[in-house]
């Protein structure tokens, strides 16, 4: 794999989420927030705000990683629907969500945003979702050597 340039991640993101590991292009975040299986995918790209200011052969991995962490999430929590949105209204780094959604969560059917403030995952919690995504989401390099 090609080394990519240094790129820092938004301080919200960093406050709001947990570590998964490192594809090709993206970093995978867990959102900390009980309440949905919740990922976001940060390409490791300074100062993109939007997807189409991505170079193409970005903007197409951007694509197959959101597609393949989609999958991974939806064999791994069973859910019944994938939302995936890039929204940038609070954080202007480009971030792409991947919320999986069942009709008994606490939102369904409305948009999850705002609607109920985060409540933190157990760390028992936390680790059941990051290995679930971490054993079906080929090309990941787990941040703490998980396979």
């Amino acid at each position: 794999m090609s080394r990519l340039p240094d790129f820092s991640l938004h301080p919200r993101l960093d406050a709001d989420t947990v570590l998964i590991g490192d594809l090709p292009l993206c970093r995978v975040l867990l959102m900390n927030d009980t309440h949905y299986p919740w990922c976001i995918l940060v390409p490791r790209r300074d100062a993109i705000r939007e997807i189409h200011e991505l170079e193409t052969p970005d903007r197409r991995r951007l694509i197959d990683e959101s597609c393949a962490l989609g999958q991974a999430m939806m064999t791994a929590f069973d859910g019944h629907k994938l939302n995936i949105a890039a929204l940038g209204n609070v954080v202007p780094q480009l971030h792409l969500h991947h919320v999986v959604r069942y009709t008994t969560d606490a939102a369904w059917p409305a948009p999850v945003w705002g609607r109920h403030p985060p409540l933190p995952c157990s760390g028992a919690q936390l680790q059941s979702r990051i290995t679930g995504i971490t054993g079906r989401l080929p090309g990941l390099i787990p941040a703490h050597g998980e396979t």
